[in-house]
């Protein structure tokens, strides 16, 4: 802690309102405290771009270490953006030549959608490519979520991911696998994270090519893994930044697309996450949005306003602990020097020791 509001980003006073300690630069210079420099690389589309950024940067604020954050945000091409995405983009996000030439102590890769059938036809893969490359190179260690955990695999390890049946979507119980990772220090040994996906890497893939399980759940499969070395890659499958709120969205989202016609099946609920008095609510809704899609009638209002009190967050404790253990050991391990991945004497092929 703290975040230091190095750039004029919306996201900055968004969590000042929520109470989050927010440095101006200014104060962060009068603190004899050491920087550290932790890439955001947001390749989410653009409605859920800035909250992607809030969620990652709440995630990094929550850390107690004594040292002062500098999260940088940015992303690559290939991907469509909105003229609003697109300003946004280029009034607060920084370009990745800027970011090699400055060099980082961490990096972030958040989830992104896909629009055709291997990852390595998207536009976006090559760009995504070269950020990965360079980093494994230059960065200490990196976090990959979700989409990035499948795309980052398959590029270094050649592990393609496995289509589900049907989508993982849902809030679900993990276990520790490995109790004595320093990743996984002083966290719960049972926990919860939430999911949303098509596409899964199995363990057995991942065992298979050397990486390292931390925790998976019997249900969702693996949520947390590392790279052979134990450190300089950390994989996510599922999204402990999400708000508590996050899948809710995600289910309107889905019952309006329905009612739009955009898709044929009425939404399943996400497993594990409305209560009975939730799904009691949203069950006569989809009566009347059956109802109104059929008659071609006014949709009533989505009853979100009713459902709020009961939706509880049930694993953001578990995730600040992670980033926690996260950042923690990349303060040990970094050189002063952001553009250099390790203080001398660290072997990066085994960068923890273990």
């Amino acid at each position: 802690m703290p975040l230091v509001a190095h750039i004029d980003l919306p996201t900055f006073q968004r969590l000042r309102e929520e109470g989050e300690e927010i440095l101006t630069p200014g104060r962060a210079s009068q603190q004899d405290i050491r920087e550290m420099h932790i890439g955001l690389l947001n390749i989410m589309p653009d409605a859920a771009l800035e909250a992607t950024e809030r969620q990652f940067f709440r995630l990094v604020g929550a850390c107690n270490q004594i040292v002062q954050f500098h999260v940088h945000p940015f992303t690559v091409g290939g991907l469509p953006r909105s003229p609003a995405a697109q300003a946004h983009i280029d009034k607060y996000y920084e370009s990745f030549e800027k970011i090699k030439h400055d060099g980082l102590d961490a990096l972030i890769i958040s989830g992104a959608n896909v629009t055709h059938p291997r990852l390595p036809e998207e536009d976006f893969w090559e760009p995504l490519m070269d950020v990965v490359s360079w980093a494994k190179e230059n960065v200490t260690s990196v976090l990959c979520s979700c989409l990035a955990t499948h795309a980052v695999i398959q590029y270094c390890y050649g592990i393609e991911r496995t289509r589900l049946p049907g989508k993982r979507w849902g809030v679900f119980s993990h276990k520790l696998v490995n109790r004595t990772h320093p990743l996984v220090a002083e966290i719960n040994t049972r926990f919860d994270v939430p999911h949303s996906r098509f596409n899964e890497i199995f363990q057995s893939d991942m065992e298979r090519c050397g990486l390292k399980i931390l925790a998976a759940s019997k249900e969702a499969g693996v949520h947390l893994a590392v790279s052979p070395d134990g450190f300089r890659i950390v994989f996510f499958q599922g999204h402990p930044e999400y708000d508590d709120i996050s899948l809710l969205k995600e289910y309107k989202r889905e019952v309006l697309r329905f009612y739009h016609s955009e898709r044929n099946d009425y939404p399943p609920f996400p497993e594990h996450y409305f209560d009975d008095t939730v799904q009691q609510i949203f069950t006569d809704y989809e009566t009347h949005v059956r109802s109104a899609r059929e008659s071609n009638k006014t949709l009533a209002e989505f009853p979100e306003a009713q459902v709020l009190e009961h939706i509880d967050n049930t694993w953001s404790d578990t995730a600040k602990a992670v980033f926690n253990n996260w950042l923690g050991k990349i303060y040990q391990l970094t050189h002063r020097d952001r553009r250099l991945p390790f203080m001398d004497g660290v072997d990066p092929h085994n960068p923890l020791g273990l």
